[in-house]
């Protein structure tokens, strides 16, 4: 840390040392227009995180803080009783907690690894093979994801019916393989690999499978890491609607959110169940980050 302090005086100073960081790379940048561009960035950085910090803050407020007005964003008196009192309510239910995060666990790792597999495998001929009617079923995939969840839910609760798979996990699990966001994302993604790649792994011997798993899959890794945390996102905060009736097979946020819905006396619970419910998602996101935002690593080549 010496050593620090005495090169940037040896340069010129900390004023200097500021500026010559700044304007790195920028030479039609001013000091002035660079530091008012980082004071509009964090000014909306404050707006997008306030939001965050609002809930974080009821999470450990006590209750009478809740109702508070003007309401408080960070408590006055911060206490962990609303997640005591959370644990309790989970431990005290017919349904122990354990179950309902079971049930979680196997939603969201069927699910997403069921969309991955599922809009890879379907992805690859629509990006890299010509046959008749790829086309139409290319148009049929852009035109799926205008509709909403509204339109398709009577047609899924009738197939999911049809089927006998009322009551079970799997009503939730499949239609979420059936999702076109992925294939999209994937078939955008493949198009833009060259076929020099497959061309050399069937010189090579592979099949069409093993060249989707060990060629094209590792190359397309900033898109399945995309497609995971869409996919995630969907089934850890699905509550299984009207597919599940049973109690047992319910997921974690179905009962955190019939905490919420309890009355006035159990918001300080719904609080930090929000929180629990935020946290994990947003850990998913910051983990995988980097590989969403990697560019592919065949950027570079031609055919």
């Amino acid at each position: 840390m010496v050593k620090w302090f005495k090169r940037i005086r040896a340069t010129g100073g900390f004023r200097k040392a500021f500026v010559r960081y700044f304007t790195k790379g920028r030479s039609n940048r001013s000091v002035g227009g660079t530091m008012g561009l980082l004071i509009f960035i964090a000014l909306f950085g404050l707006f997008a995180i306030f939001p965050v910090l609002f809930m974080v803050g009821n999470a450990f407020k006590p209750l009478r803080e809740l109702y508070r007005f003007p309401p408080t964003v960070f408590p006055v008196s911060p206490t962990v009783q609303n997640f005591r009192d959370l644990l309790e309510y989970a431990n005290d239910s017919l349904v122990p907690f354990t179950r309902y995060l079971f049930n979680t666990g196997v939603l969201v790792l069927v699910g997403c690894l069921g969309q991955i597999l599922l809009s890879a495998m379907a992805a690859f001929p629509l990006a890299k093979f010509k046959f008749r009617g790829k086309g139409i079923m290319s148009g049929a995939v852009v035109y799926a994801l205008m509709f909403s969840g509204a339109v398709t839910g009577v047609p899924n609760y009738i197939i999911i019916t049809r089927l006998g798979l009322m009551d079970s996990l799997w009503a939730v699990i499949l239609p979420s393989f059936a999702s076109t966001l992925g294939l999209y994302l994937l078939q955008n993604f493949m198009e833009m690999l060259p076929d020099s790649l497959i061309e050399a792994a069937r010189i090579d011997g592979a099949s069409y499978f093993r060249t989707l798993l060990v060629v094209i899959l590792p190359v397309v890794k900033p898109a399945l890491m995309t497609v995971f945390i869409f996919t995630f996102q969907g089934l850890w905060g699905n509550t299984g609607g009207s597919f599940l009736y049973t109690e047992n097979i319910k997921p974690l946020s179905y009962m955190l959110s019939r905490i919420a819905a309890t009355g006035i006396a159990r918001q300080g619970m719904a609080s930090a169940a929000s929180l629990l419910m935020f946290i994990i998602p947003v850990a998913i996101f910051i983990i995988t980050q980097s590989n969403v935002m990697e560019t592919m690593a065949t950027s570079g080549m031609k055919d």
